[in-house]
């Protein structure tokens, strides 16, 4: 009796572990802007981008699915961040070292970066009493489309890629 019990036991520990691994294992299924990022060296500089990456998915991006004139988080989620181990020069304005959540607000002809000081929130929180920095940019058609965001560091700076659009950020290490 003692061991039908046992036997009766296992059975039933057995079968719910089988239903609680077929629960995680469906779970895991590819994120839609899964977490990506981009390294690298300016002069002597590291330049980190932490981000989430959405994809085009047919859409019309630039105008549409991120409107002219607003604010974005230039990724999906939580805000992308970068990450400068030594002092720079964005757009030849001056930059500490340190981490900023990444902003911006794309135009037709022209964009405007942000870096602010908060970071590790949701995208959707910024305050712009937080900006370290705003610069404006040129963007550029991109040579090929890319499906999915994302970001480079180049010895130049920082390239935004997305759809069929580049926006380049000029980045110098400071003196």
């Amino acid at each position: 009796m003692k061991s039908t019990r046992n036997l009766t036991t296992l059975a039933m520990l057995l079968v719910a572990l089988f239903f609680t691994a077929t629960a995680w294992a469906q779970d895991a299924k590819p994120k839609a802007s899964p977490a990506a990022n981009a390294t690298g060296k300016i002069g002597n500089t590291t330049v980190t981008v932490n981000y989430s990456s959405p994809s085009v998915k047919g859409r019309t991006v630039w105008g549409e699915l991120v409107p002219y004139g607003k604010v974005w988080r230039s990724g999906a989620n939580e805000a992308t961040t970068v990450t400068f181990d030594k002092d720079v020069m964005v757009e030849g304005k001056p930059l500490a070292a340190g981490t900023y959540s990444f902003y911006t607000i794309p135009g037709e002809d022209k964009w405007t970066v942000i870096l602010n000081k908060t970071t590790k929130q949701w995208g959707t929180q910024y305050d712009e009493k937080q900006d370290a920095l705003r610069a404006e940019v040129t963007p550029r058609k991109a040579k090929s489309m890319n499906e999915r965001l994302k970001y480079d560091v180049t010895k130049e700076g920082l390239v935004l890629s997305w759809e069929n659009m580049e926006v380049p950020v000029k980045i110098t290490a400071s003196k």
